[in-house]
C-alpha cells in the first residue's frame, strides 16, 4: 500500500486538541459518588458495570454492519467476521445511479468507554479517489445492545461514465488512534438495481 493510499484513511487532527487521559469504568463510577443524580446518569450510560456482549472477544468495539439506506433499498453489509469482510471485498453491492442514500454503522462497545469514534471512508475508481468522508460518531459507554450512527445524506454519481465498479476502503477508529476495523469492499453503480 502506497503512502497516498494510507493518507486517504488518516483522521484529521484538530490543532491544539489533546486527547484526555483515559479513565477506566471503575474510576468513572467513583467520580462524584456523592451525587445521586450523577450516579443515575452514569448508570443510564452503562457505567454501572463493564458490559460484555461477546465475552470471548477481547475487542472493545465490535463493528457489526455497515448499512446502505435509500428510499428504495436497504443493504446491510455484515462486517462482524473476517469471512463476512472477505465476501464484501469480492462481491460488489449494486447501487442505482443518482440515488440519494445514507450510511449507518452498527457496533457494540464493551468493557470500556470509547472516546471520539470516527468513521473514515475512501472511494476509488481506477485508483483515483473520487470521494472521501470523515464522520465523527462520538463517545460511547459499554452497552449490550447494538449502537448505531447514521451519517449525512449523499448522492450516487449518475451517467454513463459514472457506471462501473468502485473500490471502497472503510475504517472505524477512535481519538487514541485505535483501529477497530479497517476493511475494503466493492460497489457497482448501475443504471438500475
Amino acid at each position: 500500500m502506497s503512502a497516498q493510499e494510507n493518507d486517504d484513511l488518516l483522521p484529521t487532527q484538530t490543532e491544539g486538541y489533546r486527547v484526555s487521559e483515559k479513565k477506566g469504568i471503575d474510576e468513572l463510577k467513583n467520580l462524584d459518588s456523592d451525587d445521586p443524580s450523577l450516579i443515575k446518569w452514569k448508570e443510564s450510560l452503562g457505567l454501572s458495570h463493564a458490559q460484555e456482549r461477546f465475552p470471548d472477544d477481547k475487542r472493545t468495539v465490535a463493528v457489526q454492519a455497515l448499512v446502505f439506506q435509500s428510499s428504495e433499498r436497504v443493504i446491510r453489509m455484515d462486517v462482524s467476521s473476517p469471512e463476512a469482510v472477505e465476501k464484501l471485498r469480492v462481491t460488489p453491492i449494486v447501487i442505482k445511479e443518482g440515488t440519494d442514500y445514507t450510511f449507518k454503522i452498527e457496533f457494540v462497545v464493551q468493557r470500556e468507554v470509547v472516546s471520539g469514534l470516527k468513521f473514515l471512508q475512501s472511494i476509488k475508481r481506477h485508483r483515483v479517489t473520487v470521494d472521501k468522508m470523515e464522520e465523527m460518531c462520538g463517545s460511547y459507554g459499554p452497552k449490550f445492545e447494538n449502537q448505531e450512527k447514521t451519517f449525512s445524506q449523499a448522492k450516487a454519481p449518475s451517467g454513463m461514465l459514472a457506471r462501473g465498479t468502485y473500490t471502497v476502503k472503510s475504517k472505524f477508529v477512535d481519538d487514541d488512534n485505535n483501529v477497530y476495523l479497517e476493511w475494503e469492499w466493492a460497489m457497482e453503480i448501475k443504471k438500475d438495481w
